[in-house]
């Protein structure tokens, strides 16, 4: 991270979904403010990804989370844990996202509550300090019906957290990044939704998830053919709160984004030859740039510009 400019800057810590997906990991997003660490949901693998990344969970200033759907969440133990006994963190890891956080915060400190027990006995209090564990929940809502939530402030930098559209998840939320004359907006999952655009307007970056009905057809269509009821249900399902990408792509046209960077890719997308059809006519829509996230994407934004630098922070390994 000290190599990074002064800035907001994003990585793709997970750009995937529940889906098994080579290329992919569980939905996580990295955010540099200046010298602050941030995350933005915690899927399986991401905590990995972050290491891996240059990015170590001892330095994450505060974790914010979109919902409360299990590939979002599913990592929040060990980042928790990597963030406490790798940095003898003092003080638990500050957690941010919509009703319901306390449960799942507390739930995984119960889980991890044996483990503590270990650690604390092996390393000593000075290695794993007992009041460091777990995280310190801070709940908020993001009432439809109120305006966005200005959930952290600090010098240079704003977070706001709007809700989106991801029923029967009630609560969902996405988040805006301000640092600085840079903005960043995270969707997390959702259908197409007026608060993204107006959360998003005038936005460097969105960070859309995406959904190809397209490629979910076939597989439904796999799934009636091979008797599986229970995956044909669930791509059936599925298909009403997420977004097409094609939908995304006028959002992103509405809000005058910079640029649009897909991730939470459903299907997977296991070759680059994949992208195409994935994004359909995206690109006839929306005429600034657009990626398909694959994990250890990193934009850079640059404070006192316009620019945007893309890299991938894995694949420099």
């Amino acid at each position: 991270m000290q190599d990074l400019p002064d800035g907001l800057h994003v990585g793709l810590c997970g750009a995937g979904s529940p889906m098994a997906d080579p290329l992919r990991s569980g939905p996580c997003v990295a955010v540099v403010a200046g010298k602050d660490l941030f995350v933005v949901d915690s899927g399986s693998g991401s905590t990995r990804n972050l290491l891996l990344m240059n990015m170590p969970p001892p330095r994450v200033s505060a974790v914010f989370i979109t919902h409360y759907h299990s590939d979002h969440i599913a990592d929040l133990g060990e980042l928790m844990l990597q963030r406490w006994a790798g940095g003898a963190s003092k003080t638990p890891t500050p957690v941010y996202g919509p009703q319901g956080l306390e449960q799942v915060v507390q739930g995984f400190e119960q889980a991890y509550t044996l483990d503590r027990g270990y650690r604390i006995a092996h390393h000593g209090e000075a290695v794993a300090p007992p009041s460091g564990f777990g995280g310190d929940p801070r709940p908020f809502v993001a009432d439809p019906a109120a305006p966005d939530v200005l959930v952290l402030e600090k010098p240079g930098l704003k977070v706001w957290a709007f809700p989106v559209a991801h029923h029967p998840v009630e609560g969902a939320v996405g988040y805006r990044f301000e640092y600085k004359g840079r903005s960043v907006v995270i969707s997390g999952d959702t259908g197409p939704s007026e608060r993204l655009v107006k959360a998003s307007k005038g936005a460097d970056l969105l960070l859309h998830e995406g959904l190809a009905p397209n490629l979910v057809a076939v597989q439904k269509d796999v799934a009636d053919k091979m008797g599986r009821d229970n995956y044909a249900k669930i791509f059936h399902d599925i298909l009403d709160y997420h977004t097409a990408p094609e939908v995304a792509a006028e959002e992103a046209k509405a809000a005058g984004v910079g640029a649009l960077m897909f991730y939470h890719i459903i299907p997977p997308l296991p070759v680059r030859a994949l992208d195409g059809p994935f994004l359909g006519r995206s690109r006839e829509i929306f005429d600034g740039p657009i990626k398909v996230g694959r994990d250890g994407d990193f934009a850079s934004l640059p404070v006192g510009s316009k620019e945007i630098k893309w890299s991938n922070r894995l694949l420099a390994l």
